[in-house]
């Protein structure tokens, strides 16, 4: 088990530990619920270091990069962000990513935690076209911390006395502060602004005191997974391995949006074309239990006798007051006002389906 350079801070906090894909990661330091709120009403502070780094460097990582990713890197401005899928030949999504562009030569990949190992060597064995083209892996040297909610801005100004009015969402810049070195992007998995704060790993524990010592005032708490999992939903934000995986393209979910057939050949191209063209015969829906109950990963979703797919996120939505969910299932009952079953240990609870996001926050 790997733990993270701030994982004796997590311990003085009190938090819940738990394992995380190969991670000791803080589940709560309150209430998964009060976290929640925090997060919603001022700002809540995450550990993400556990998520995966990867440069990729070489006067061929630009063609390198739209090759490989379902979006268009091409749309991309020096230092900005983008959201996106990469997939395999067959449409599977292997994983979705946000890329980092600081030039055409020098690119970062944020990579879900559990994947790391995996994309990586996939990177590696679709980098052998296009050498010289280095791959570097600096999760381990680096770390990441989350600054979430509507006061993140005031927060973060507080911190570093500076002002970050000018990055916009989806942007980001190199920093300094007291000597350190840091990079600070406007985005986050959570529905509301916030920044997301990359630095050295011998470096995270002085920023994540400074961030929590200087806010706590203005109500900024530390949070942890349980709270980022209902925060994410809520916004309908996808986790990979519940609402994709291998066996879902792109065009089943809905990121679809992501996927840009004309800016040339890309990996799943034509998989997914072919998709297009026959039908996309399941779909990605959001839905509201309108029986009480608690809707979970894998519950089986009926159309009166006929079983039409499977839940692949459900929980209690602490914003909302409501039980909600996400489900994979046959296209044609996707339909927002669709009444559907859901079986939950042995028994059927009616839901409906409805408009996503669940909820949308004020972001700039």
């Amino acid at each position: 088990m790997k733990k993270t350079p701030l994982y004796d801070t997590h311990l003085k906090l009190n938090a819940k530990m738990v394992s995380f894909h190969g991670y000791f990661t803080p589940l709560q330091y309150d209430t998964i619920i009060n976290e929640h709120h925090s997060v919603r009403k001022n700002a809540g502070l995450f550990d993400i270091s556990h998520m995966g780094r990867l440069e990729i460097l070489g006067n061929k990582a630009f063609p390198f990069i739209q090759r490989i990713i379902t979006n268009d890197a091409g749309k991309l401005a020096d230092r900005q962000v983008q959201y996106t899928p990469i997939c395999n030949e067959r449409g599977g999504i292997l994983d979705d990513i946000l890329v980092y562009k600081w030039h055409e030569e020098h690119f970062m990949l944020v990579v879900n935690c559990a994947n790391k190992e995996k994309d990586l060597l996939w990177l590696q064995e679709q980098a052998v076209t296009y050498q010289p083209l280095e791959i570097r892996d600096s999760t381990d040297s680096t770390s990441l911390i989350a600054l979430q909610g509507p006061l993140s801005m005031r927060m973060l100004e507080n911190a570093f006395n500076s002002k970050f009015d000018y990055l916009k969402r989806f942007y980001f810049d190199d920093f300094v502060w007291d000597g350190i070195p840091i990079v600070i992007s406007r985005t986050g998995y959570t529905g509301e602004d916030g920044f997301e704060i990359f630095t050295d790993a011998k470096h995270v524990v002085k920023l994540w005191n400074l961030l929590l010592d200087k806010n706590r005032q203005d109500g900024l708490r530390p949070a942890g997974l349980g709270a980022r999992d209902t925060l994410r939903l809520e916004a309908c934000l996808l986790l990979y391995g519940n609402d994709m995986d291998e066996t879902t393209t792109p065009l089943e979910t809905t990121i679809d949006w992501t996927v840009k057939f004309d800016k040339g050949n890309f990996t799943g191209k034509e998989a997914m074309l072919r998709q297009k063209a026959k039908g996309v015969d399941r779909k990605l829906a959001g839905f509201e239990m309108i029986d009480r109950g608690i809707p979970r990963n894998g519950y089986p979703v009926l159309k009166g006798n006929e079983t039409i797919g499977k839940v692949t996120s459900g929980s209690f939505s602490p914003t909302t007051n409501k039980n909600i969910g996400l489900c994979l299932i046959k296209s044609h009952y996707a339909r927002v006002g669709e009444v559907l079953q859901i079986q939950i240990r042995e028994n059927n609870y009616r839901a409906r389906i409805v408009k996503t996001p669940f909820y949308k926050g004020e972001i700039t």
